[in-house]
C-alpha cells in the first residue's frame, strides 16, 4: 500500500480510538469525583508506562519544557475523565474541542498579532457553538448525572487542551519534533497519576474496571498514539489535523452505541459548529503558510 494513503487510515485510526474513551471511562463502576481521579490515576499510570514502551524516544532527553508542557497535558486528561463522568460524552469532547478559541486569543493577548477578518468569524462561530453546548436544555440521567459540573470541567479542560497545543509548537520546534511531544505526552501522564494517586488507594475495582483501565491506557491512548506518531511522517500535519476530527465525531456514537446516552439536538448542532469552525482554523493556517504546515509537526496526543 502507499505510504501516504496507509499514513492516512492511521491518523483515522487513531481518531477511532481516542474516541473511545469517553464511553470506556463511563463504563468503570467508578463514581462522584473521587471515582474520576481514581480513574484519572490509574489510567494516565498505564499510559505513561505503555507510550515509554512502544516509543523509545519518548524516554530521552526531557527537559524543563517537558515538564511544563506535560503539567497542562496532565490537567487536560484529569478534567477529561472527570468530564465524562459528570457530563455527556458529546458535551465533553465538544467543549474540550474550543481549544482553538482560546489559541486564537492567546495569540492577541500574549503576542499582540494582529486579528484577522477570517479570525474573528472563526472565533465567533466556536462561540456560538460552545453557547449551545454548554447551556442548550440537558436533564440528568444515569451516565451523565451532574450534567452543568461536568460542562465547566470540560470548559476548563478546552483551555488546558490549548496550553498544551500551544507547548507542544513550543517544544516541537526547539527539542526533537515527534520525540520530544512523546516524552511531554509521558510526562504528563506521569504527572496526572501521581497527583491523583490519593484517591486511587487502596486500589478498588472489579475485573471489569480493571480490564478498562487497562483498555484506556495501552490500546486508547497508548496504541493511538503509535498509529498518530507513523502517521505524522508521511502525511502533513494539517492534514492530520483535519482527519483527527473523527475523534470528536465519534466519541457521542460510542456512547450512544454502549449507554443509549443520547445527546440533545441543541447539543448536536453546538458541536457542529464547533468542529467546523475548527476544520476552518486548519484550513486557514494552511493558507496562510503552506510551507509549514507541510513540515511534519509533532503530533498532539488527545486525552
Amino acid at each position: 500500500m502507499d505510504p501516504a494513503r496507509l499514513a492516512r487510515l492511521q491518523a483515522v485510526g487513531a481518531a477511532a480510538l481516542f474516541s473511545t474513551g469517553g464511553a470506556a471511562i463511563k463504563s468503570t463502576s467508578y463514581t462522584g469525583i473521587r471515582g474520576g481521579l481514581e480513574v484519572a490515576s490509574l489510567r494516565s499510570g498505564v499510559a505513561a508506562a505503555a507510550i515509554a514502551a512502544l516509543l523509545p524516544g519518548a524516554r530521552r532527553n526531557w527537559t524543563r519544557r517537558t515538564w511544563i508542557v506535560g503539567a497542562f497535558y496532565a490537567a487536560t486528561v484529569i478534567l477529561f475523565v472527570l468530564a465524562n463522568k459528570e457530563t455527556t460524552a458529546a458535551n465533553a469532547i465538544f467543549l474540550q474541542s474550543t481549544a482553538p478559541l482560546y489559541v486564537l486569543l492567546a495569540g492577541v493577548v500574549l503576542l499582540h498579532e494582529r486579528v484577522r477578518g477570517a479570525d474573528v468569524v472563526v472565533m465567533l462561530v466556536i462561540v456560538a457553538g460552545l453557547t449551545l453546548v454548554a447551556f442548550g436544555p440537558q436533564n440528568a440521567i444515569a451516565t451523565a448525572p451532574r450534567p452543568a459540573l461536568g460542562d465547566a470541567l470540560a470548559l476548563i479542560s478546552g483551555v488546558t487542551w490549548a496550553g498544551t497545543l500551544l507547548g507542544l509548537r513550543w517544544i516541537g520546534r526547539e527539542e526533537g519534533g515527534v520525540d520530544a511531544a512523546a516524552g511531554a505526552a509521558v510526562a504528563g501522564n506521569l504527572i496526572a497519576f501521581v497527583v491523583c494517586l490519593p484517591w486511587a488507594l487502596p486500589p478498588s475495582g472489579d475485573a471489569q474496571d480493571w480490564a478498562l483501565i487497562v483498555y484506556l491506557g495501552v490500546v486508547q491512548i497508548g496504541l493511538a498514539y503509535i498509529l498518530l506518531t507513523a502517521a505524522v511522517r508521511h502525511v502533513p500535519a494539517f492534514e492530520v489535523s483535519l482527519l483527527l476530527l473523527v475523534e470528536p465525531a465519534l466519541s457521542p456514537v460510542w456512547a450512544w452505541l454502549v449507554h443509549d446516552e443520547t445527546p440533545s439536538a441543541v447539543a448536536l448542532a453546538g458541536g457542529a459548529l464547533i468542529l467546523g469552525a475548527t476544520a476552518v482554523k486548519v484550513w486557514l493556517d494552511w493558507r496562510r503558510a503552506p510551507a509549514a504546515a507541510a513540515l511534519r509537526a509533532p503530533p498532539a496526543a488527545p486525552p
